[in-house]
């Protein structure tokens, strides 16, 4: 390996639906995984957009970086790696999603494609100047199905629909009418080939960042990969089918903020309002834009190898959070909930020479190890402590790893203050003020006995409280302590 610092770049995927959708297809991914380390308990620090995101910046949890809800638009009191990167001497490009607060990538030493908050692509002069270099039109959407609560107007299913409000988050599904290169993460990948190639030719080290607007819903995969997916061959999920209301489950699941899963008060519907069929269908649509997406990041792969760039270059290929699609009664979307479903993750690096190709690591890990892993690689730190760790230090003898993993939320859809300690025999939801959960995932890996509330494994509860407990006092989380 040259004596160069390595290059750095970080895939990140939106929202993904991962544990337990063994049906979606991801060769890039898997490819990817088969030349580094992918990592079986990789956990998001927060199920919800910005505070991750944030996390992933600054190597801390939310209770640390301000950041607890989307859009909080907390000060930026902590330095980024960005900035460090930066400063020390790298060439820092971003190309998608911010969603991390207020500004921008761009105010952080990064140029590139990068708008505030949330934000939609498909509105923007640069993809304009795309879809007329590749001599193609706007593309429009044929709705399945359509979610959206806030659109006071009539059903949008069976309609096309083109994407240019505000933001491309109409909580629907169905199919882009386009050849593949029109939807986002193809434009994205375009623009992330192109900074490649400026930099190939570069004296400094460089981090690119991708940061793609999907799988997040809506799931509008075009007809390309649509096809890949038949409705009538999709499994659906165990937990579909629980009753929420009476499995020992806190309020928390019972809130869907959807239009038609609802009763109107925003207690979900049980049984669900959608038919099975409905449901595989919008699975279907949901499988086919996870495997577009996952093409769109083979895109700059692929460029790292035609550049002459892979044997010198840390890549972090994940996603920020999971996907509540169909679990635990049917809902759409995401709430204060924290199911395996909404914080267990895909993660995988790739770094020659440095770790080993092909293996599979059970280490607990987090996107919040991110930060810290990307500033070792370039050989400099955050000023402060974080709570993340640098996940090459797996690799390095000696020093040990954890022994637990733990995930944080304040509410979506209200306040809420939740916290899942996992370990290697239990998991353990604490709810404020709600029931809490205890399951047995290796036993119940859909999390439909919460045990908890029988009395049999009250000494495993009152031990596992007790550790998040310590967690709270060692990293501050003066919220959690407080109503603990």
């Amino acid at each position: 390996m040259s004596e160069r610092r390595p290059n750095i770049v970080y895939i990140l995927n939106d929202h993904q639906a991962f544990y337990g959708h063994t049906q979606a297809k991801r060769p890039v991914f898997e490819s990817f995984a088969r030349q580094g380390v992918e990592f079986e308990n990789a956990y998001t620090v927060c199920p919800l957009c910005g505070p991750a995101r944030r996390s992933m910046l600054t190597g801390l949890f939310p209770h640390n970086h301000g950041e607890k809800q989307n859009d909080d638009d907390h000060p930026f009191d902590k330095e980024l790696y960005l900035d460090i990167l930066a400063q020390g001497g790298y060439d820092c490009r971003y190309v998608g999603k911010w969603h991390a607060g207020l500004g921008t990538a761009l105010d952080h030493g990064c140029t590139g494609f990068n708008y505030p908050s949330y934000n939609n692509p498909y509105t923007k002069a640069e993809y304009r100047a795309y879809l007329e270099e590749l001599g193609l039109d706007e593309p429009e959407v044929f709705i399945e199905h359509y979610f959206w609560e806030k659109d006071q107007g009539p059903d949008k299913a069976g309609q096309m629909l083109k994407q240019d409000g505000n933001w491309c988050n109409e909580h629907a599904s169905g199919v882009m009418l386009a050849p593949k290169e029109a939807h986002e993460s193809f434009f994205l990948a375009h623009l992330a080939k192109k900074q490649l190639r400026e930099l190939a030719g570069s004296d400094k080290p460089f981090h690119l960042r991708l940061d793609f607007w999907g799988p997040h819903q809506p799931y509008f995969p075009t007809r390309d990969f649509a096809g890949l997916y038949r409705a009538q061959d999709i499994s659906l999920p165990t937990s579909l089918y629980e009753n929420v209301y009476e499995n020992d489950k806190p309020e928390i699941y019972r809130v869907e903020h959807n239009k038609g899963l609802h009763d109107g008060a925003y207690n979900i519907l049980y049984p669900s309002a959608l038919a099975p069929d409905q449901w595989r269908q919008i699975l279907a649509r949901c499988y086919a834009q996870i495997t577009q997406v996952d093409a769109a990041a083979g895109i700059v792969l692929d460029a790292l190898d035609e550049l002459g760039l892979a044997q010198n270059t840390l890549v972090i290929m994940t996603t920020d959070h999971g996907d509540a699609v169909a679990c635990h009664g049917g809902h759409f979307d995401k709430a204060s909930y924290m199911p395996e479903e909404m914080i267990r993750i895909p993660m995988a690096i790739r770094y020659p020479g440095v770790v080993s190709a092909g293996e599979r690591r059970a280490d607990f890990v987090s996107n919040l190890d991110a930060g810290p892993t990307i500033l070792d690689a370039a050989g400099l730190d955050y000023p402060q402590p974080v709570d993340g760790h640098s996940l090459l230090d797996i690799f390095r003898t000696g020093k040990p790893w954890r022994e637990y993993i733990v995930c944080e939320t304040h509410g979506h859809w209200g306040n809420h203050i939740g916290r899942a300690l996992i370990t290697r025999d239990y998991k353990l939801i604490f709810n404020e003020n709600q029931v809490d959960e205890l399951y047995d995932l290796r036993r119940d890996p859909w999390e439909l006995r919460n045990l908890a509330v029988r009395e049999r494994y009250a000494p495993v509860y009152n031990e596992m409280l007790a550790l998040l407990r310590t967690w709270g006092e060692e990293t501050g989380d003066s919220a959690l302590l407080a109503v603990m």
